[in-house]
C-alpha cells in the first residue's frame, strides 16, 4: 500500500506541477499578452508575472519594440517614364497589442505588403529630379500615408526612409552630362561677373588718377621701379613729351630768327 501511494501523490504532483506551467507566465519589459477566453478578447496583460486558466485561456504574446522592416527593391516608373530599383526601410512599433493580434492576420507580413505597394504608388507620382533632390519631402509622405493605413491595426509607423535609387546606366550618363554642362555655366558666369568687377576696379583707378596730375607720374616711377628688380639688362620706358618741350621752343625760335 505504502508503494502504491507514493505512486498516487508522485502523479499527482505531477499533474499539479504541468497545471502550474501552463497556467503560469513570465512577460517581459517589452511584451504583452493578449488573451483570448473561451475565444473571447479579454484585457491585454503583462509585463511581469501572469496567470492563465488552463485549456479556457490561449495566449498571444506581442512585442512593443521597434521594428526594422527591410523593403526589398522594388520596380518603379517614375512620372516622366524612367524605369529605375527602389529600396527602403520601414521603422514601426505596436502600440496596440490587442488590435495588431484581432484586426490583422499577420501585421508583419500585412505591413510589409503595404509597404511595398506605397512605395511604387507614391515614387510613381513623383519625377525623377524630384525624388533625387526632395528625399525628405517624399519620406514623409510614405511615412504618413503607411501610418494611415495601419493605425486601425494598432501599428505607428514613426520613420519611412528610401535607401538607394538605382539608375540605368544611360540615365547615369545623362544625369553626369548635365551635371557636367551646369558646372560650365556657372565657371563661365564666375569668370564674366570677375571680368565685370575688374572692369569697374579700373574705371575707378582711371577716374582718380585723372583727378591728380601727379598720380600718374608717381604710377610711372612705381613701373619703373617694378621692373628694375628683375635685373634686366635693358629697360625700355617712355618718356614723357612734356620733359623736351623747352628744348623744342628754343629750337623752334632759333629757326625763326635765321
Amino acid at each position: 500500500m505504502g508503494a502504491e501511494n507514493i505512486t498516487v501523490t508522485f502523479i499527482i504532483v505531477f499533474f499539479v506541477i504541468l497545471i502550474l506551467a501552463s497556467a503560469i507566465r513570465i512577460l517581459r519589459e517589452y511584451e504583452r499578452a493578449v488573451i483570448f477566453r473561451l475565444g473571447r478578447l479579454i484585457p491585454t496583460k503583462g509585463p511581469g508575472l501572469i496567470f492563465l486558466i488552463p485549456i479556457v485561456d490561449r495566449m498571444v504574446r506581442v512585442s512593443l519594440r521597434v521594428v526594422t522592416l527591410d523593403v526589398p527593391p522594388q520596380d518603379v516608373i517614375t512620372k516622366d517614364n524612367v524605369s529605375i530599383k527602389v529600396n527602403a526601410v520601414v521603422y514601426f512599433r505596436v502600440i496596440d497589442a490587442a488590435k495588431a493580434v484581432v484586426e490583422v492576420e499577420n501585421f508583419l507580413f500585412a505591413t510589409s505588403q503595404l509597404a511595398q505597394t506605397t512605395l511604387r504608388n507614391i515614387l510613381g507620382q513623383s519625377e525623377l529630379d524630384e525624388l533625387l533632390s526632395e528625399r525628405e519631402k517624399i519620406n514623409k509622405h510614405l511615412q504618413e500615408t503607411i501610418d494611415t493605413h495601419t493605425a486601425p491595426w494598432g501599428i505607428k509607423v514613426s520613420l519611412v526612409e528610401v535607401k538607394n535609387v538605382d539608375l540605368p546606366v544611360e540615365m547615369q550618363r545623362a544625369i553626369a552630362r548635365q551635371a557636367e554642362a551646369e558646372r560650365e555655366r556657372r565657371a563661365k558666369v564666375i569668370h564674366a561677373e570677375g571680368e565685370y568687377q575688374a572692369s569697374q576696379r579700373l574705371a575707378d583707378a582711371s577716374n582718380i588718377i585723372s583727378s591728380s596730375p601727379y598720380a600718374l607720374q608717381l604710377r610711372f616711377l612705381q613701373t619703373l621701379t617694378e621692373v628694375a628688380a628683375e635685373k634686366n639688362s635693358t629697360t625700355i620706358f617712355p618718356v614723357p613729351i612734356d620733359l623736351f618741350k623747352p628744348f623744342l621752343d628754343l629750337m623752334e625760335k632759333s629757326k625763326k630768327e635765321k
